[in-house]
């Protein structure tokens, strides 16, 4: 066989393997260039062999991911000497197989991404998809070794995911298990588990699987505060190791039809995003989508009209106007994170008990929605100061990692008495500095109940036990705020002298901070709108940013045309506080700019290329060049990608802050 069938046949061998590889990881995993697999991959679907989808999430660009045709199993089955058939039952080609993995793409991307990242330091690899078992994927290394695969996705539960760990347990034991979690409170929930079974495990946050190669150190074993790369983790995986083995339905269709339509190659990334958080936020208003997705209300409005298009999100009149994910919303969310799709109906769901009558918060199926939207003044004014934080904490130079709602915000401990829980309205974990390695996080209580000394004591009590142990910083890494917001100054005056006396009574220190509803929409939920005990004068919750550290955004960033009054009571915008001055006056910009000498030096010192860099950092080599050349600015996300990639704590050392003339 010639070089080019060769490469034909390995490529169709892949992409029965692991389906909708895009051509970098077909590359990665077959052992061929990057140009000769370009060049093959083309001549296959020109022959109708292989058809191919576009794909791009959040954290992934956009690309195309590659899937035999009915034609394509014919030829590997002719190249293979295998019958169509024994094709079909060992390989995940047939026409339900590659549905269910459209309808996981975004998650199989993470982990295609991770076999890739296996397959440079011990190549080649062999790669299993599981259906039903407790893993996601398994990986087996040449020389016999195995590695398991589990993805906790964003909307599974902690009930889900304790069962799979135990089934996992239980059953048959890869050498490693690599756990992918989406961020860093379930990552320390997921430890807490894991360091209490058998498995040997490592555990990595999904942004960085998916832009990490194998020397970058994001694995953390589950009971210890260390960071490993992949590499150095193979090097020391033990030997053998069993894996799950899963029997095959009985009748098999062969691959057919247009896969352009699932959903996960429909979507665009700011779309998929806003599902999440429709998710999250149910009954989120416009205005509040918006200033989380970082994006001018126009723009959210398209995402929203795009989402209704397809059905998967609605807003009902008698909800305001008010979003909601409608059931197939909710059903691809559950099948995208290997979650219930039953249980996100029951808790979620916005259909009507009685389609003949009205929308009424009596007449909405799924439980958390139905209480949402009972209290919808509550619900507004939370999903209100979560909204104006995160567009107020990209102004300040804060990184938001993570907002989560009620149902993940809630914490469980025991304490002398047994067990207990606090159940904030939202929580929520920002960062900062020059390489975003200083943390702050909150529990926000929005109250309107706690009114009287009684049920003030009632709310507080948890928060104390929960901050009497060591809980907090265990669960988040740094001890977290609690904000308690009210409706009125003279309730949060209340409840500031009360939580004093109960704090002294009990001798916790609690990190609290109280204020009322007029000063935090006035001055925004980072503006000094606070108060803590001994402590009466209003101050800010976070310092501020360094001369000539604020971020920049443009009109139409901020959720509204908001303004927070300065200590002159002058309406003065956020964004354009603090702002160097420009020569002769005018306001100037400040904009970041890459050190191109210092960029070069540090890839001599790690003997790497610019194109490995763009690879690290997910992103094109072009808009490296651009990067470079000083074509394009590098944003926050690039810039922290840069630093991880290099290996650079420092933010100094690789850019440099320059105050433009012209008005932004």
């Amino acid at each position: 066989m010639s070089r080019a069938s060769s490469c034909e046949r390995e490529l169709l061998g892949a992409m029965a393997e692991m389906p909708f590889l895009d051509r970098l990881e077909l590359a990665a995993v077959t052992g061929w260039s990057k140009g000769t697999v370009y060049r093959n991959a083309a001549r296959l679907e020109q022959r109708g062999l292989v058809a191919s989808v576009p794909h791009a999430t959040p954290v992934i660009p956009r690309t195309r991911r590659y899937h035999l045709t009915a034609d394509g199993l014919r030829c590997l089955a002719e190249a293979t000497g295998d019958s169509m058939d024994r094709l079909l039952r060992t390989r995940p080609v047939s026409h339900s197989w590659l549905r269910l993995l459209l309808e996981r793409l975004d998650g199989a991307a993470v982990i295609y991404r991770l076999a890739s990242a296996v397959s440079e330091p011990a190549f080649p690899v062999r790669f299993r998809w599981y259906r039903a078992a407790p893993l996601d994927a398994a990986v087996t290394l040449p020389d016999g070794r195995t590695l398991g695969v589990l993805r906790l996705g964003r909307t599974a539960g902690r009930t889900g995911f304790g069962k799979r760990l135990r089934r996992l347990a239980d059953g048959p034991r890869p050498g490693l298990v690599l756990v992918i979690v989406p961020d860093e409170t379930r990552l320390r929930h997921a430890g807490r588990l894991l360091a209490q079974t058998p498995l040997n495990v490592l555990l990595a946050l999904e942004e960085d699987v998916a832009l990490a190669g194998p020397d970058r150190r994001i694995w953390r074993p589950p009971a210890a505060n260390a960071f490993l790369g992949l590499r150095h983790a193979l090097g020391r995986l033990p030997a053998g190791g069993a894996l799950f083995e899963e029997t095959p339905p009985t009748r098999l269709a062969r691959p057919g039809g247009n896969y352009h339509d699932a959903l996960a190659a429909l979507l665009a990334p700011a779309e998929k995003r806003a599902l999440d958080l429709a998710a999250d936020w149910p009954w989120l208003s416009r205005r509040d989508l918006a200033a989380l997705l970082g994006v001018s209300e126009p723009r959210a409005s398209q995402v929203i009209v795009a989402l209704e298009t397809d059905g998967l999100l609605a807003r009902p009149p008698e909800a305001g106007g008010r979003m909601a994910l409608t059931d197939p919303g909710l059903a691809a969310l559950a099948r995208r994170d290997r979650a219930s799709v039953a249980a996100a109906w029951k808790g979620s769901s916005v259909a009507p008990v009685d389609e003949g009558r009205p929308l009424h918060w009596r007449n909405v199926s799924g439980g958390r929605s139905r209480q949402l939207l009972r209290n919808l003044d509550h619900t507004a004014a939370v999903h209100g100061f979560v909204a104006s934080l995160a567009a107020q904490a990209r102004c300040l130079d804060w990184e938001v990692l993570q907002l989560d709602p009620p149902h993940g915000a809630s914490r469980h401990f025991r304490h002398q008495e047994g067990p207990r829980s606090v159940h904030p309205d939202a929580f929520g974990l920002l960062r900062r500095g020059p390489d975003y390695s200083e943390p702050w996080a909150f529990f926000l209580e929005w109250e309107r109940r706690a009114v009287r000394p009684g049920t003030m004591a009632d709310r507080l009590a948890p928060y104390l036990r929960y901050y009497s142990t060591q809980r907090p910083a265990d669960d988040h890494g740094v001890p977290p705020a609690v904000l308690v917001v009210f409706d009125d100054d003279l309730a949060a005056g209340h409840f500031l002298r009360l939580a004093e006396e109960l704090m002294d009574r009990a001798g916790v220190s609690l990190p609290l901070w109280v204020s009322d509803r007029a000063a935090v929409q006035s001055r925004g939920p980072l503006g000094s709108a606070w108060r803590t005990p001994g402590r009466w004068e209003p101050v800010s919750l976070l310092s501020a940013p360094a001369e000539g550290h604020v971020k920049e955004r443009g009109a139409g960033q901020l959720a509204g045309p908001r303004s927070f009054p300065d200590r002159r009571g002058t309406a003065t915008p956020l964004q354009h506080r603090s702002r160097p001055r420009g020569p002769r006056g005018r306001g100037g910009r400040t904009v970041v700019r890459l050190d191109a000498a210092a960029l070069w030096e540090r890839l001599a010192q790690l003997d790497r290329s610019q194109n490995w860099l763009a690879r690290e950092m997910g992103v094109s080599s072009a808009h490296v060049s651009l990067l470079v050349n000083g074509g394009r600015a590098p944003s926050g996300r690039i810039q922290k990608r840069m630093l991880k990639a290099l290996g650079v704590s420092d933010f100094n050392q690789l850019f440099t802050l320059e105050v433009t003339d012209d008005q932004p």
